[in-house]
């Protein structure tokens, strides 16, 4: 099953969240939290979750496909409810493993805001060592490492469970 197309964990990560009345989710955050998916899938079981690339944009890493899918109607800050969704259940197409490790990744993330996770990311050996050598609002393009993400994921789960 895994990789998941992108779209069908959007969906997931967008019903559950707009179920909890706490939690506000704009487009810059789905996106932060969706690079986290790949990051720690990457970090901790070695393989890619999604079956996309994170750029190294200047609000932090950003899945081209699914920033295409709001292009024309959505900005990074703008809310994104259950109206937006396109598959009604995307639970039928993942694995429910793959359910637990989505939620274990919102438990731990979704209570930041999109500026926190995108401060978070720019923090981060993946990001940085995509963005080396252009200026803080410079527009970029470079695909985030897959192998930078697996190894220094897996660093931090190291360290977290040591």
């Amino acid at each position: 099953m895994k990789p998941y197309d992108v779209n069908i964990v959007a969906d997931y990560v967008i019903l559950r969240l707009n179920s909890d009345e706490k939690v506000n989710l704009i487009n810059l955050k789905l996106q932060k939290l969706l690079y986290y998916l790949q990051a720690w899938s990457l970090g901790i079981n070695q393989e890619p979750f999604l079956k996309c690339s994170f750029e190294a944009w200047v609000h932090g890493p950003v899945s081209r496909e699914l920033y295409n899918r709001f292009r024309s109607s959505h900005s990074l800050y703008s809310f994104i409810t259950v109206s937006d969704i396109v598959n009604e259940n995307p639970e039928a197409s993942i694995a429910q493993d793959d359910i637990e490790f989505i939620n274990y990744i919102l438990d731990n993330y979704a209570g930041y805001s999109g500026a926190e996770l995108e401060s978070m990311t720019h923090k981060e050996k993946p990001w940085l060592e995509a963005r080396e050598g252009c200026a803080p609002m410079q527009s970029c393009d470079k695909t985030i490492s897959e192998e930078t993400m697996r190894v220094y994921y897996g660093e931090r789960w190291k360290e977290i469970n040591g």
